[in-house]
């Protein structure tokens, strides 16, 4: 029997008009059981999203003890949307509850997880559903992470029974009892949650395009749509850059092969792009699946004579980074030399500073230099590691459009190559990458 689980994102829940859309998506397939709803979206170009209005909220509880400049724009929104809908919920009851919570309990992942939470009670009356709240089926580790086991328990016995259900996305339960969100657009993760649990045959993600496209069309006008793409490639693609769909989502479908399909809410009749398991991924003929990247990373670059044989050399430089709280994005190495890439953002304040004096008494190296404000690309397709001469074909595109490659780092499986150029050669090199593997196509 199909089962599936359809997460609709901000945009699908921006105002009434579309949820009604939304309620035909769902009623229009029966196998479609089980709904995921963000919080509502922006409406037009300029309007602001319901959870940075929560934030807003958060900000002003944090200096003044109280959300009353900040909640009455959350208000008018969901007094709009129910009156769009004419719900027979007293949503102004809901929304006087639910104020008085925000300020109760002080809680910046509360605040903002309350988006979603009202829009799943608005969703679940429209579309005659069983409200499920989240923040009683899915529950984090004390360490932050996910408690896998214990969620997808109470997740398949809370729906047990129960024809058609909706669940607020993006929080959970933390250790502590209090509300915990995943990060920013974690209701992708909560939609695949779900549906590991159930055991889907399917999980829908329901967005504003048509699926994937092979790069930024903020970049290239009109890229072409990924038809299907494998979860390695999706990991390395959503990682650096695509944000269609969160990163770490793909992790609980991953582990049962449920496949995602990437639909567009307002074009419900497209085909949109499928995510599949690597072991069915068929290869398409492509070289290249699709490119990403973003800006703003800096490169520590050391250098040591003998590096090779010093024993231990790369464990105590990570453990500098380790001990400033900084992720290690890649690790380019020669014999003598090794580059840490880390996030621009991650280096506030005077840490880039204090890690370089630490690297220096840790290993004594003979140079230390800091290369700033790098773009890192990424290339990626399983079709790389069947065509031959595919890196001489990246590495001439980026030459000929007059760009100076700063790092190369390529993974043993050749899914990808990543390059780093200037934040400045950035939008260039993507053209340059997208004409010579795609324009043929197009």
């Amino acid at each position: 029997m199909a089962l599936k689980v359809c997460k609709f994102g901000g945009t699908s829940m921006a105002d009434g008009n579309i949820i009604v859309e939304v309620k035909k998506i769902m009623e229009s397939d029966k196998d479609r059981r089980f709904a995921v709803v963000s919080a509502p979206g922006k409406r037009y170009s300029g309007d602001v999203k319901v959870t940075d209005l929560l934030y807003s909220c958060q900000s002003e509880l944090n200096e003044t003890g109280g959300i009353s400049k900040s909640f009455p724009a959350v208000r008018a929104r969901f007094l709009d949307i129910a009156r769009q809908l004419n719900l027979k919920t007293d949503i102004g009851a809901v929304l006087d509850e639910t104020e008085r919570r925000i300020v109760s309990e002080n809680s910046t992942d509360f605040t903002a997880s309350r988006g979603e939470y009202l829009s799943a009670r608005v969703f679940a009356e429209v579309s005659g559903a069983k409200f499920i709240d989240s923040e009683e089926v899915i529950f984090f580790k004390a360490d932050g992470t996910l408690d896998g086991a214990k969620s997808y328990k109470a997740i398949s016995e809370a729906v047990d029974g129960v024809k058609l259900a909706v669940f607020p996305g993006f929080y959970g339960k933390g250790a502590d009892g209090r509300v915990k969100t995943f990060s920013r657009g974690g209701s992708d993760i909560t939609g695949a949650v779900v549906a590991r649990a159930v055991n889907a045959t399917l999980y829908e993600n329901w967005t504003d395009v048509s699926g994937f496209l092979a790069c930024d069309p903020h970049i290239v006008d009109s890229p072409r749509r990924i038809k299907t793409l494998s979860y390695k490639e999706l990991r390395e693609l959503s990682y650096m850059g695509a944000d269609v769909l969160h990163s770490e989502s793909i992790f609980p479908v991953r582990k049962a092969n449920i496949p995602i399909n990437i639909k567009n809410t307002f074009r419900p009749q497209d085909e949109g792009t499928t995510i599949v398991p690597t072991s069915r991924h068929i290869l398409s003929g492509d070289t290249v699946t699709g490119i990403a990247g973003r800006k703003n990373f800096t490169v520590i670059y050391i250098e040591k004579s003998l590096m090779n044989a010093e024993i231990g050399f790369i464990r105590k430089v990570l453990s500098v980074i380790e001990g400033a709280g900084v992720p290690v994005e890649h690790i380019p190495s020669g014999i003598d030399t090794m580059s840490l890439v880390v996030s621009g953002e991650a280096l506030s304040g005077d840490k880039l500073n204090e890690i370089i004096e630490n690297i220096k008494e840790a290993v004594d190296p003979d140079v230390v230099r800091v290369i700033e404000n790098i773009a890192l690309i990424a290339t990626v397709g399983h079709g790389m590691s069947s065509s031959v001469g595919t890196s001489a074909r990246l590495f001439n595109a980026i030459a000929s459009a007059d760009i100076n490659i700063k790092m190369i780092d390529q993974g043993s499986s050749e899914l990808n190559i990543v390059v780093g150029v200037k934040n400045e050669d950035y939008e260039r090199c993507i053209k340059a990458i997208y004409n010579e593997f795609f324009a043929s196509c197009r």
